[in-house]
């Protein structure tokens, strides 16, 4: 691991891609040879989840690696659209009225290029307070505005937790990207990658655990699947991939191994916390459904979105960057 620390950040990156992409060529190979065989419906429901989700990690893979090698103004740009397409998931499936157009406006327009715009300057301190303080006073304003009173409570506190999920959350992933202290100046797309496959391997480990453990729910009206036991193996399994990461982190193995498992439980519990929204929005998917053409992106990225703020502000409490 010592000799790995020393290679060139392009060494680094090349590796790291050799290596993604290694993992994913083998498990298409896999898939396919599977797809061969006779399956039951079941597996043939579970073949079908899988291919979709390693679909999902090459568009993810291709996608980090578009920009990487173009900058981190391309990635903070990418990042925004991501956000853009989640957002408009949520606020699809959820019961908003007239009145509140100019609070969405203010969302999609103003609130969320502000945020990535105050991460693409470096602006942190401003950037870690935009959403919660200013944004969170603005939008119910603007929905007040609208004169229109009908569960006003519900359609505004959705709006707002809708641009802290979708927005707030996701923008701290590219501002990771343009972290920079002394000893790991220029190299926070590796952070970006680290949280990534943190979260990622959580979550896939959570998720196969469930299926062959015996479950005990502790939520068992929000996911069935969700028990103490699997989060436990799913946070455990992040904090392993995030101590083999150690290398291309500014951490120490057992540092590296700590942040690991601290980001991967935070992002298996954000994503008990959007099955119970979309629970109550009556809907398996966020895509299901739909009428704006949402492909259940915001499944793929919500525990991204509830892992990179904790993982953000502990790196640069930490470092003090």
């Amino acid at each position: 691991m010592g000799n790995l620390r020393q290679l060139t950040d392009s060494q680094q990156v090349g590796l790291l891609f050799v290596m993604v992409f290694g993992v994913l060529i083998v498990a298409s190979l896999a898939a396919f040879w599977r797809s061969l065989r006779e399956m039951t419906p079941e597996q043939a429901a579970r073949y079908r989840r899988f291919s979709r989700d390693l679909r999902a990690v090459w568009i993810g893979a291709v996608l980090f690696w578009i920009s990487w090698s173009l900058g981190a103004v391309v990635a903070t740009v990418l990042f925004a659209v991501v956000s853009f397409l989640a957002l408009r998931e949520f606020i699809t499936l959820t019961h908003t009225r007239r009145g509140d157009h100019r609070a969405l406006l203010a969302a999609f327009f103003v609130v969320l290029p502000m945020q990535y715009v105050l991460a693409g300057g470096r602006a942190f301190n401003l950037f870690s307070v935009f959403i919660p303080v200013y944004a969170f006073a603005v939008l119910p304003i603007l929905s007040a505005l609208g004169n229109d009173a009908t569960r006003f409570l519900e359609r505004t506190a959705k709006i707002q937790w809708g641009t802290m999920v979708c927005v707030y959350g996701m923008s701290h992933a590219p501002a990771l990207l343009l972290l920079s202290f002394k000893g790991y100046e220029q190299r926070g797309a590796f952070l970006v990658l680290y949280i990534v496959l943190v979260v990622a391997v959580s979550q896939i480990t959570q998720e196969a655990a469930s299926r062959r453990l015996r479950r005990r729910p502790v939520a068992r009206h929000i996911s069935r699947s969700f028990s103490w036991r699997t989060w436990l193996l799913g946070a455990a399994a992040g904090g392993i991939v995030g101590g083999l990461l150690y290398w291309i982190t500014p951490f120490k193995p057992a540092q590296s191994i700590l942040i690991g498992l601290i980001a991967a439980g935070c992002g298996t519990l954000g994503d008990l916390v959007m099955k119970a929204l979309k629970r109550d929005a009556g809907v398996e998917s966020w895509g299901r459904g739909s009428v704006t053409g949402a492909v259940g992106l915001l499944d793929r990225v919500a525990p991204l979105c509830f892992a990179a703020p904790v993982f953000f502000h502990s790196v640069r409490w930490y470092f003090g960057a």
